[in-house]
């Protein structure tokens, strides 16, 4: 018999965003769905220049990117990527994955992302060619109904079937939204996110300005 047959494929997660900043429910998806999906790592990668925000509202790369270490350091599943962050222009995930995969040609991709991003997939740059490359992981709140969702998606959108899988995080509660809000009104912040996190934004005077 083969070995190869039976021999473990690995399985990488991937996890985009701004991370402005990073918290907590961010961490407890990553860990949740590495557990889940038996994912061998979490690679993190801060996104450089997001296409769909302005870009005078996101902190800068490299700030966001310091945070995301500080944030995973102590997880050795982690892992972080300045990709988005060195590569010029708009920061658009096809171009990420295409590196990706050519990086990892013999690994099980998996895009972890929140449920209410899903839908807006398909109206992603080479959404087809995406989804040929990568399973989509949809962190959800409690109380999300993951079953309407899931068959809105695969009547929609055929070509996803098997593609989309829904994972419930307690801690999706937490926002980076709301953390900034926060520091601007000078509430505390305190457990939403790393202490360590929350020292180096103190300490670089985020979010302060109105």
């Amino acid at each position: 018999m083969d070995s190869d047959v039976n021999k473990k494929l690995n399985r990488l997660g991937i996890m985009g965003g701004t991370f402005d900043p990073i918290h907590y429910g961010h961490l407890v998806a990553a860990e949740m769905a590495r557990a889940e999906f038996k994912l061998d790592e979490v690679l993190f990668i801060p996104t450089g220049k997001p296409p769909h925000k302005d870009r005078r509202d996101v902190s800068d790369a490299k700030l966001r990117y310091e945070m995301v270490k500080l944030a995973t350091e102590d997880n050795l599943a982690f892992g972080v990527s300045s990709l988005e962050i060195e590569r010029e222009g708009p920061s658009y995930t096809v171009e990420t994955l295409r590196v990706l995969r050519r990086t990892y040609p013999e690994h099980e991709l998996y895009f972890i992302t929140g449920s209410d991003a899903l839908l807006e997939i398909f109206s992603w740059r080479e959404s087809e060619e995406i989804l040929s490359m990568i399973e989509f992981i949809g962190a959800a709140r409690p109380g999300f109904d993951a079953k309407d969702f899931l068959l809105k998606v695969q009547h929609e959108h055929p070509e996803s079937q098997g593609k989309i899988h829904y994972l419930e995080v307690p801690a999706l509660a937490i926002s980076s939204t709301d953390i900034r809000a926060r520091v601007r009104r000078g509430e505390p912040i305190r457990y939403l996110l790393p202490e360590p996190v929350r020292l180096y934004l103190e300490k670089q005077g985020l979010y302060l300005e109105t």
